[in-house]
């Protein structure tokens, strides 16, 4: 899996940071997390194309969330889109979505599906499974956890052999699924590996349900809009710090940690860093255009620091 950070800032863009907008790539489909103002101009700069998104996950109807989204579904049409897009948002997206693309005339050509979550849904796009979980942010918010398509167990090389498979060509075909000369792929491959988990917590204070619903997962997205210091400002307003983030990480048994939604008072990101890392070494905080890849090696990092 991919994991592209369009837009990392806190409620105000600033020059070199958009409003909230992730997207993760399984393949050549993508999963859209959150939609600012500006996203969609952030996709063209970047190695994602808009037109792979098979859906558009909305955390909760803040401007900063979803500003752009009426923008991107009409580029989409513009650009002779036809495949049909899933939109799934808390309790309001289908009324708010609804009056935002009418007040800008924005038709679609292809069929926007607008689906209300609470949190406990199981959502299926092509194989790749979304859950929804309730957050607290004083309004109606989810967060979401993306999970990768299964991948295939691990082949017995030796045992392979032994049964009388020894090219390569033929041993990528077992594990690929298919019977070679009466060697089944159960013969000789491992039960199918559980797909990778990402976890996006949109904007929240730290709560039970989420602690539920990101445990063990291999990536937690989460928001970090203060540090410490101002953690009453942070509770007041629904947040999270990055202290709290990483203790949410660490509780929940999570592999790695990726901080977003920073404020723009934090200039030097660092700090903001350096206090997740204190509690949770695994820890990463994102900007505009990193991109991480997930897989069997861990997390990494692709752009330079």
């Amino acid at each position: 899996m991919e994991i592209l950070f369009l837009g990392t800032s806190a409620a105000v863009p600033s020059k070199d940071h958009s409003t909230s907008c992730i997207a993760i790539r399984s393949g050549p489909d993508i999963i859209l997390m959150d939609c600012g103002e500006g996203s969609q101009r952030q996709l063209m700069l970047s190695p994602f194309s808009f037109m792979k998104i098979r859906a558009v996950l909305i955390t909760h109807l803040h401007g900063d969330h979803v500003f752009g989204l009426p923008g991107l579904l009409q580029t989409m049409s513009l650009s002779n889109r036809t495949e049909p897009l899933l939109v799934c948002g808390p309790a309001g997206i289908a009324a708010a979505l609804d009056a935002m693309m009418s007040v800008t005339e924005g038709e679609t050509q292809y069929e926007v599906e607008v689906r209300e979550v609470f949190g406990g849904e199981r959502i299926d796009v092509r194989g790749l499974v979304i859950r929804p979980y309730a957050t607290d942010h004083g309004i109606a918010s989810v967060g979401y956890v993306v999970q990768d398509r299964e991948r295939p167990g691990k082949l017995d090389v030796e045992k392979a052999r032994a049964m009388g498979i020894t090219s390569g060509r033929d041993m990528a075909r077992l594990k690929g699924g298919e019977t070679v000369g009466g060697v089944r792929p159960e013969d000789v491959v491992g039960p199918a590996i559980q797909g990778y988990r990402v976890a996006y917590s949109g904007d929240t204070r730290p709560c039970e349900s989420e602690a539920v619903a990101v445990a063990g997962a291999d990536v937690l997205i989460h928001e970090a809009t203060y540090t410490d210091k101002e953690a009453q400002q942070a509770e007041d307003h629904f947040h999270t710090t990055a202290l709290q983030a990483a203790e949410v990480a660490r509780d929940a048994g999570v592999r790695f940690l990726i901080l977003t939604h920073i404020s723009n008072r934090y200039d030097d990101r660092s700090m903001v860093a350096a206090e997740a890392a204190g509690v949770f070494p695994e820890s990463y905080v994102a900007d505009d255009m990193d991109l991480f890849t997930l897989a069997s090696f861990g997390l990494r990092r692709e752009t330079p620091r």
